[in-house]
């Protein structure tokens, strides 16, 4: 796992889309996982920002949302569907078919589950995942005590989560109680990892999930186990991390060659 702090959310919007560009270009048909939140959006607005300006190309390139609620109406404004293509893929070239996500409308859930894993395999599974991580240490909608060996299913929020996502809806009456999400051991699966952390609200997670024990209280502290995770942190959300000042010396000394 390597830990980069950078100044602020536009440094690690920057740094994220120059892993993702640098796939891009040296396999077109990449497959992306997509995460929604306030976390992935710096990385969204320098992808659309490099499409426009250089040309950065998605045209062959797959997507595959991390989560989406269960219960929403199709359409619906706060819909994973809908947020990813609102500001993401509607601002790029990728090819509309080109672009799933979890079906939290299907009469078989299970099956639409099965269906998800299906998908991911077929194209060679996820070359890069976007993470953002909740303030109680969950990736995706892997709450605290999900197994870590889990694939795509159904969870249901707590709400701690279903209270941070309310700033998404009128009230938090608005906000579901059940989520289809990929699973820990399908987020595993991804050959890259980018988590993106930003604010004092999520130090505490942070430091759990970088430095604490490897525990399903704390879904994110799965990463460990993980062999190229790269964990991109602000000044505030590295604030209770131990081995700070190392992780700022690794990153100032690291070799060209190892790339991000």
């Amino acid at each position: 796992m390597e830990v980069v702090i950078l100044p602020g959310s536009k440094q690690i919007g920057a740094l994220a889309a120059d892993a993702i560009e640098a796939l891009l270009r040296r396999k077109p048909n990449a497959v992306l996982g997509l995460a929604t939140g306030s976390s992935p959006l710096p990385i969204y607005d320098e992808l659309a920002m490099r499409h426009k300006r250089d040309g950065l190309d998605f045209s062959h390139a797959h997507g595959f949302a991390l989560d989406e609620y269960v219960g929403l109406e199709a359409g619906h404004p706060e819909s994973y569907r809908e947020v990813i293509r609102r500001e993401f893929t509607n601002r790029v070239n990728i090819a509309p078919e080109n672009v799933h996500g979890p079906d939290g409308a299907a009469a078989d859930l299970p099956a639409a589950c099965q269906a998800y894993e299906d998908a991911m395999k077929e194209l060679g599974g996820i070359d890069l995942q976007i993470l953002g991580v909740g303030t109680d240490g969950h990736i995706g909608f892997n709450e605290p005590g999900s197994s870590l060996a889990s694939r795509t299913r159904i969870k249901t929020l707590i709400e701690q989560t279903r209270r941070d996502n309310a700033r998404f809806f009128d009230s938090i009456d608005e906000v579901p109680h059940h989520v289809v999400t990929q699973g820990l051991g399908t987020i595993m699966d991804a050959r890259h990892v980018v988590l993106v952390a930003t604010g004092a609200q999520k130090a505490q997670a942070v430091r759990d999930f970088v430095e604490g024990p490897v525990a399903a209280i704390c879904a994110a502290s799965i990463l460990q186990l993980h062999p190229h995770v790269t964990v991109l942190v602000d000044e505030a959300a590295a604030s209770s991390l131990k081995l700070a000042d190392y992780y700022r010396h690794t990153f100032d000394n690291k070799p060209d060659w190892q790339g991000i």
